[in-house]
């Protein structure tokens, strides 16, 4: 890799970087409308915006070590060549793909020949720096505690899971999120209306598909400008408008009518939880493939399915809000496109486990109990007794430890006497729900409260 990417003359752009490198006239539109400055950054405010530290560090051109965590197209790359072209110092750049221990070493040899030659630094940026084993992470780790590198590395796998934790102690972590469709649409419009560097003479372009691509694009930046160069090249080829048809086309998959914040959004989360808890597996899988390929935020999805596994499943089968939990967490452990094998996976598992909405009724009955009656005082055997002057009230006498009884079952009234024989609870016969009301009634007799 060359000592210095960028330009380093005395030339500076309006908010003190140095001069942006040459881009080929031909290179794709996403690499020339690369934004070259900070305040040519769209999103990611909560990172770089005004009084930020790191955009701070970046403007002194003493960018400190970071890892940039992220999804594809949210800006990873551009934000590190923004801090590499501010920098004072040298810019290398590697990719975790390609590199190995002897790039790495020949960084940091060459690094060391510059602190010598002329006190300069170096900024390494090390893209997909997930990629690397320990050992291959390891061998930055001298050279960024020392200061002689400082290590911007880019990742879309959570740095905590992927990179080393000292290496992750020496650096700054930052999360970047997904560009929101507006922000998106606000990057395109960018290109069609920069001739220099976007789509030089580009042909109508409809509102209602702009939009739509940036839906679609799924926060991705790059994705979204591909598909209007390849768009755009083949409306002016047939001499028409980049309409609905042409994105769809330039996206190689047909665009979805859904709208997350409108009626198709609740229509189809809708249908979703119908279909599952009426068992119908097929219905489910399609529901969840339309809200997916819709767009539909995935941890919304799982959300949905946590709160199914208890609401519509419960005790027929515990199981379920394992499994729902599971596909949860790994929803925020993976993130789209493969998080959508473990939404699949949970959604089959939920459509055919057996049903019962007892645990639902049953805390809807206790809780009505409650607003409508207040709160009865329990027995005073069952209050706390273990401060001074509790037995003098009451506090605790006559408890009995349930442990001392057979089956760990004493015989004593647990509810507020008005609530003595009040039942809350009636499993169906469902399930493992059906061994749980045998148990319950036996339960129940024991504690002298048959049914």
């Amino acid at each position: 890799m060359s000592d210095q990417l960028f330009d380093t003359g005395d030339a500076r752009s309006a908010n003190g970087g140095e001069a942006p490198e040459q881009v080929p006239a031909d290179a794709p539109l996403a690499v020339r409308m690369r934004p070259r400055t900070l305040d040519e950054m769209v999103g990611q405010e909560h990172i770089v915006g005004e009084g930020s530290a790191l955009r701070a560090a970046i403007e002194s051109g003493r960018p400190h070590s970071a890892i940039l965590y992220g999804p594809p197209g949210s800006g990873k790359t551009t934000l590190a060549r923004i801090a590499a072209r501010m920098a004072d110092g040298a810019f290398e750049e590697e990719s975790a793909v390609n590199a190995g221990r002897a790039e790495i070493r020949a960084v940091i040899e060459r690094a060391q020949e510059r602190r010598r030659g002329n006190g300069r630094g170096t900024v390494l940026f090390l893209d997909e720096i997930h990629r690397f084993n320990k050992a291959q992470q390891d061998a930055l780790l001298p050279a960024v505690e020392e200061g002689l590198l400082t290590l911007i590395g880019a990742t879309t796998e959570n740095p905590y899971f992927a990179v080393n934790g000292a290496l992750i102690s020496r650096s700054q972590v930052y999360e970047l999120a997904p560009l929101s469709p507006a922000q998106v649409e606000e990057l395109l419009r960018r290109a069609l209306a920069d001739p220099e560097r976007g789509v030089a003479d580009p042909p109508p372009v409809a509102d209602e598909a702009l939009a739509m691509l940036a839906e679609r694009s799924g926060g991705d930046a790059r994705s979204a400008l591909s598909a209007l160069e390849r768009a755009t090249e083949q409306a002016r080829a047939g001499g028409s408008e980049v309409d609905i048809g042409a994105i769809e086309d330039a996206l190689q998959r047909r665009a979805i009518d859904y709208d997350r914040k409108g009626d198709r959004h609740h229509d189809f989360i809708s249908a979703w939880i119908k279909s599952t808890r009426g068992s119908d597996v097929d219905a489910s899988l399609y529901y969840l493939a339309v809200m997916l390929e819709g767009g539909e935020d995935p941890r919304f999805i799982a959300r949905r399915m946590v709160i199914l596994a208890s609401e519509d499943i419960g005790n027929a089968d515990p199981m379920a809000l394992l499994v729902a939990d599971a596909a949860a967490r790994a929803v925020d452990r993976v993130g789209m496109p493969e998080c959508a094998l473990n939404l699949s996976q949970a959604a089959i598992y939920l459509a055919t486990a057996p049903k019962s909405n007892a645990s639902t009724t049953a805390i809807g009955d206790a809780r009505a109990e409650v607003r409508g009656h207040g709160a009865q005082t329990p027995p005073d055997y069952l209050r706390d007794a273990h401060y001074p002057g509790a037995q003098e009230l009451g506090r605790g006498t006559g408890y009995q430890y349930a442990h001392d009884h057979p089956g760990s079952v004493a015989a004593q009234q647990y509810l507020p006497d008005a609530l003595a024989d009040r039942r809350f609870y009636a499993p169906t016969g469902n399930g493992r729900e059906k061994a749980l009301g045998e148990r319950l009634a036996e339960l129940r007799k024991r504690l002298g409260r048959p049914d």
